[in-house]
């Protein structure tokens, strides 16, 4: 008993969904992790923030290719003149899902001062994102999509979510591995830090 209360007990810290879990093969559902689940189901308010990383500050965002809402190609550099917050998520991952409402409430608040890019790491299709969301009432987040993981390996991430604060430039400002709530008067400060 000890034992597993400690073991949820160290997975909850970061809070995050781990590269072994996100590359489970196509059209297979994922073990969900005893943190996963508890993560999940803690109230809004009551969930750990994630680790903040500056160790990345100024690379350039990569240049791969995504899709936006509608499934067309997009990149970062479409986003150029503002700051670009990323989220790197998927639908199976327990932490990612408990963050999306502060999210959308973040975006909501910054309006077009901040771009908030929701880019969902689900290999399973364009559907399973579009079915997630028209369960959601999201009043500003949308779903852009990343089928083939191309961001994710192009920046070596292996913990979902991973969200990523980019400068008008493109440039990065800092990363936060694991939820967080991005309603939270930290976040506000730190959104700051890209110029907005």
């Amino acid at each position: 008993m000890i034992a597993s209360l400690l073991a949820l007990g160290l997975g909850l810290p970061l809070a995050g969904c781990d590269r072994q879990t996100a590359t489970v093969p196509q059209g297979e559902a994922p073990a969900r992790t005893d943190a996963a689940q508890a993560a999940e189901s803690a109230p809004p308010r009551s969930y750990p923030t994630g680790r903040l990383d500056r160790s990345h500050a100024g690379a350039q965002a990569p240049d791969t290719i995504f899709e936006d809402p509608q499934g067309d190609p997009a990149r970062m550099a479409d986003f150029r003149g503002r700051p670009v917050l990323v989220n790197l998520w998927a639908t199976w991952c327990g932490p990612c899902v408990v963050e999306m409402p502060s999210l959308d409430g973040l975006a909501r608040r910054e309006g077009d001062r901040v771009a908030v890019l929701a880019l969902s790491q689900d290999m399973q299709g364009r559907q399973k994102v579009t079915d997630f969301f028209a369960a959601r009432d999201f009043a500003k987040l949308e779903p852009y999509l990343d089928p083939n993981l191309d961001f994710m390996t192009s920046l070596r991430i292996d913990t979902l979510p991973t969200t990523i604060l980019y400068d008008a430039e493109g440039r990065e400002v800092w990363r936060m591995t694991g939820m967080a709530d991005w309603e939270s008067d930290r976040a506000v400060r730190l959104l700051r830090e890209a110029g907005t």
